[in-house]
């Protein structure tokens, strides 16, 4: 039997390698934990909008306290349950249900209260605070928590569950604060992604409202030949440009129910088949030419996909048969504006009416041209956003990376100043 080597600074523990200077002692030898108020500690008249706000497990999100106003209590009832009070630096943690949902208390929570299905984690100086917090909050502590936590239905953390917890951790505090920073620099930069594609996405969503009803125009078709700016006209849909016109989707987009994919024909292949919640790739035979525009039939309402390629539109979907004076892109584009669950019907799994769907009316450019100018603008923004998702996707697999690495000791971070 071959056995395990251990690297150099490493030695073998019950919970596997760790460096030789890490620790793994019980979660008890750093902090001291209390329980939320029981139920029975709060009565409904205690509960005012914009008082002291309560901290349970909902209000614990991603690593931070989001508070709920309407969860908030008088200041008269919290004096009388100052032991429930939360300090800056503890760790607040949920103990009933999903596990691992922790954060560490900031100068803005200080003072408010621990919630009946909360918990408080004071941590002694041995520790620091946002290394424990991302410790509880790691797939394999909370394996370990589900695995000794009470409750069938329902989880339930208690005092001595945690206090009896083992942890790994880096005995030099310096060492964990370090860490506790490499991830949240992690976590900052994985939130200015979002936030950039959040308003990104926002102002495609302007865009395509302004682009797609004419209410703004493409500088190379705003004007008349002679330079003039072209004006507006009235009609059903209100005021559009005076070079559009009002179609029925009937009329320029026709759409056709999908066709039942035969197993003769299902093998791995070339062609995507065009389901109505997406794309498969099962067979090698195409029933449609591409590009083409394909939505939802029945069930998943409102998905719109355009297809470069090739394709088999499947039975739940409708697919556009052809475009008439009309280009592709931009079609999908009108499809996504308009949101086809409008056009649902049926009392059970709901079912786009293609009837209601064909005598809806739009404004389009009666120019081809500018139909494409228009669908490359949003089709740009959309590969923007996509780069930017795959990116944000990368980061978060990074950090999971981070996680189990750094806390674990595998990778070590250099430290500026050692003890």
């Amino acid at each position: 039997m071959s056995r395990k080597v251990i690297p150099p600074g490493y030695k073998l523990t019950e919970v596997g390698v760790i460096p030789e200077d890490w620790l793994l002692q019980k979660l008890g030898l750093h902090a001291s934990f209390r329980t939320g108020p029981f139920g029975s500690a709060l009565h409904k008249s205690d509960y005012v909008d914009g008082g002291i706000p309560v901290v349970n497990p909902m209000q614990i999100v991603d690593g931070k306290v989001v508070p709920t106003f309407s969860m908030a209590i008088s200041g008269d009832a919290a004096k009388k349950l100052v032991e429930f009070r939360l300090s800056v630096g503890d760790v607040v943690i949920g103990r009933r249900g999903d596990m691992g949902r922790c954060a560490v208390i900031t100068e803005k929570e200080n003072g408010w209260l621990c919630g009946t299905g909360s918990m408080i984690i004071r941590v002694k100086p041995s520790c620091d605070a946002a290394f424990l917090q991302r410790i509880l909050s790691s797939a394999s502590v909370i394996s370990a928590i589900e695995n000794t936590s009470v409750g069938t239905t329902m989880i339930n953390l208690n005092q001595g569950t945690l206090r009896e917890l083992q942890i790994v951790l880096p005995e030099n505090k310096n060492e964990q604060i370090a860490i506790a920073n490499a991830l949240s620099d992690t976590d900052e930069l994985i939130a200015i992604l979002e936030h950039l594609i959040a308003k990104k996405q926002s102002i495609k969503t302007a865009t395509m409202q302004q682009l797609l009803t004419g209410r703004t125009r493409l500088p190379q078709f705003a004007k008349h030949p002679d330079g003039t700016i072209k004006g507006y006209k009235s009609g059903e849909l209100g005021h559009i440009p005076e070079d559009w016109e009002e179609r029925e989707i009937g009329k320029f987009a026709p759409l056709q129910r999908g066709f039942d994919l035969p197993a003769s024909k299902r093998s791995e292949g070339l062609y995507p088949v065009v389901y109505s919640n997406g794309i498969v790739n099962t067979h090698n035979h195409f029933q449609v030419k591409g590009p083409g525009v394909v939505t939802g039939r029945s069930g998943t309402l409102g998905k719109v996909h355009h297809i470069a390629c090739d394709f088999w539109p499947h039975n739940t979907s409708l697919w556009v048969t052809k475009f008439i004076n009309s280009d592709s892109k931009f079609v999908y584009y009108i499809f996504k504006y308009i949101g086809f669950e409008r056009f649902a019907s049926g009392s059970g799994v709901p079912t786009l009416n293609r009837n209601d769907a064909h005598s809806f009316k739009v404004a389009i450019p009666s120019s081809l041209k500018e139909q494409t100018a228009i669908a490359t603008i949003l089709s740009d923004m959309d590969a923007e956003l996509t780069v930017l998702e795959k990116k944000l996707s990368k980061i978060r697999n990074i950090k999971q990376g981070m996680m189990q690495q750094l806390l674990t000791g595998r990778i070590r971070l250099p430290l500026d100043n050692q003890p």
